[in-house]
């Protein structure tokens, strides 16, 4: 067996690294070879030279080394945008089944989702393993094309997504995507294909917006679910299709930690209490803002603006509501994908009703605790009464619209709390 990873193929001005990939394949049955799967591998989203959706991929193949190096390298010369400044492909290729990836490797494709890694360390690790590997640029995308070689044997856990591309002379043309079929079609597969179309706003959300040549994505559980909405979806013709096993969907990106450790450029999965209630800042956007705490450390947590209707459930935490938050730190800030509500602070602190007379009592001066005006009749301090809280214990996320592609939606199942699936 061989394995083709390669990265960084694909530019803001459209190009998409699932469509070179998917040529790789195609030129390497063409030549005879069989394709036994093709990876989608997210990386981490957090990091500086990350691509739009920061995606490796890897080919698993019978073909020669030397032959699928060849054709991989052809296919990025003559697909991806080499000449773009930001774009700077690597491929890798290993002579070795997947399943049978040296621990090295391994640990990189692991370290790649979750945490940093450099060109010239891939570079060194690409070489003591005696892989055949090419460059474009500074070959920046050699990082990534060696965590697709590794990703097979890294992960368990793998979900569908079935891309569908448009013919070349259609790309950055309104798309021709009947909307009532994508609807219909996501309707009667749900849950087993998710993150089709967002219920609430109308969106296709698998029909994405940008200049490249997919004409839409249909992820899911099952690769008879996702081709089954693929082919009721009507749409102007399709230049082919292919079907990639993929880490979407798998909070892969997200590490448990202490609040204390986190830091800029990794995603978590963190335990603390609300400290400070959420709210939108002036000037802020429509961002919603507030505190957590564990302990003696804090850490501000923020629900952007495009994550809409999430941010009516992060205002509805309060003080003292214990949660664990879901998200990467940038800035020294958690960008929300979730959160899990563990318990709901149920009283809250008022000024006190008179028990004599009714009347809402008034401060007797600071640390002098409340007197009634009327009656004279005195208390120590505020009193405790039961709020109502419109928010329940369980799991929250954003819509789908707004989701990460590695973020696993709640609909998934698997979670250590009730859920509240967005669809």
């Amino acid at each position: 067996m061989t394995v083709v990873g390669l990265d960084d193929t694909d530019s803001r001005e459209g190009m998409c690294s699932t469509y070179v990939a998917a040529r790789v394949a195609e030129r390497l049955r063409e030549r005879g070879a069989a394709v036994d799967r093709q990876l989608l591998v997210r990386l981490n989203p957090a990091v500086e030279h990350k691509t739009r959706g920061n995606a490796a991929l890897a080919v698993h193949t019978d073909a020669d080394p030397d032959l699928a190096l060849s054709v991989a390298s052809e296919a990025v010369t003559e697909f991806a945008e080499v000449d773009t400044a930001n774009t700077n492909p690597g491929v890798v290729v290993a002579d070795h089944p997947p399943a049978a990836t040296p621990r090295e490797v391994v640990e990189w494709a692991c370290e790649a989702v979750r945490d940093h890694h450099d060109r010239e360390d891939a570079l060194e690790l690409v070489d003591a393993m005696g892989y055949g590997h090419a460059g474009w640029g500074n070959a920046r995308g050699t990082v990534g094309a060696l965590a697709a070689v590794g990703a097979w044997a890294a992960f368990e856990e793998w979900t569908y997504e079935l891309i569908s591309y448009r013919e070349r002379d259609r790309w950055g043309t309104p798309r021709e995507v009947d909307r009532d079929s994508v609807f219909a079609a996501a309707e009667t597969a749900y849950p087993e294909a998710w993150d089709t179309v967002d219920s609430e706003t109308g969106d296709a959300v698998c029909v994405p917006n940008t200049p490249g040549p997919v004409l839409y994505g249909i992820r899911g559980d099952d690769p008879g679910a996702v081709r089954g909405v693929s082919d009721a979806v009507e749409s102007e013709p399709a230049d082919g299709r292919a079907l990639f096993v993929t880490n979407q969907g798998t909070d892969a990106h997200l590490r448990n930690a202490h609040l204390a450790e986190v830091r800029d450029g990794q995603a978590y999965r963190i335990d603390g209490v609300v400290a400070e209630a959420p709210a939108f800042r002036k000037g802020g956007g429509g961002h919603v803002r507030f505190t957590l705490r564990d302990g003696d450390a804090t850490l501000p947590c923020v629900a952007f603006e495009p994550t809409k209707r999430f941010r009516d459930h992060v205002r509805r935490l309060r003080v003292g509501d214990r949660i664990t938050a879901c998200g990467e730190v940038a800035d020294g800030t958690l960008k929300l994908e979730k959160f899990a509500v563990r318990s709901l602070v149920g009283t809250e602190r008022v000024v006190p009703t008179c028990p004599g007379c009714g009347r809402s009592m008034e401060s007797a001066g600071r640390g002098q605790g409340y007197r009634c005006r009327d009656c004279g009749t005195a208390t120590a301090g505020k009193a405790e009464q039961p709020v109502a809280r419109d928010l329940e214990p369980g799991w929250y996320e954003v819509p789908p619209g707004a989701r990460r592609h590695v973020a696993k939606p709640l609909v998934r199942g698997g979670f250590d709390a009730p859920v509240h699936p967005e669809r």
